[in-house]
């Protein structure tokens, strides 16, 4: 049976409040730290996939600033779509300001960037792609697929690597086959996802 998702299901949105935008960081920063281990990457470039996870939408906080200060009724779905296309190059920018090194500022520039070309800000293509931003790309969308939405509950596992089949042209396919060993790792996702669970730290007293 076919799995009914859209676009909106493999984005984080741009007005994700507090508790999720901290969660969906944690949960890339592991991931992408455990690829990048599976890849046989140098620990320092993994740790700095770790850091990229946990900073890769610090564009959308920036965007969210702004967009609370227009009205609701002057923000078009067209201009939300391409202020969203901002957000990597937004990311990137506040953290070359704070002197971050290239390999964390280009996972956070290329994360939305698809194998196929069809991703931005630049639309590139296959290697064009640093391997930092492909591997982020993949743990982003897993993390976006597992997260709640005010219309849906999180899909499973299983359920949002079937989505990412679906979509498997957008993903380096020796990076994806890496995401899957790591997703289906005795005890890895549970761990992640535990740790990515905010709900006793904003608790409501």
């Amino acid at each position: 049976m076919a799995i009914s998702y859209g676009r909106t299901d493999i984005e984080t949105p741009i007005h994700a409040d507090i508790k999720e935008t901290i969660s969906h960081g944690i949960i890339v920063s592991n991931l992408a730290y455990l690829v990048g281990k599976e890849l046989g990457l140098q620990e320092e470039v993994c740790y700095d996939l770790a850091v990229a996870g946990m900073l890769h939408d610090l564009g959308k906080v920036r965007l969210n600033f702004y967009m609370n200060e227009k009205v609701e009724d002057e923000i078009l779905a067209v201009d939300e779509t391409r202020y969203m296309r901002m957000h990597p190059s937004i990311g990137y920018a506040i953290l070359a300001d704070y002197d971050y090194n290239q390999t964390v500022l280009d996972a956070v520039l290329y994360h939305h960037e698809h194998y196929d070309g069809t991703g931005y800000p630049h639309n590139l293509v296959g290697k064009q792609i640093p391997l930092v931003g492909r591997i982020m790309h993949v743990c982003d969308i897993f993390g976006a697929l597992i997260s709640n939405r005010d219309y849906r509950e999180g899909f499973d596992v299983e359920t949002a690597l079937d989505i990412m089949i679906d979509e498997v042209k957008n993903f380096d396919m020796k990076v994806f086959l890496a995401f899957q060993r790591v997703a289906f790792s005795d005890g890895v996702m549970e761990t992640v996802m535990e740790k990515g669970n905010l709900d006793e730290l904003f608790e409501e007293e």
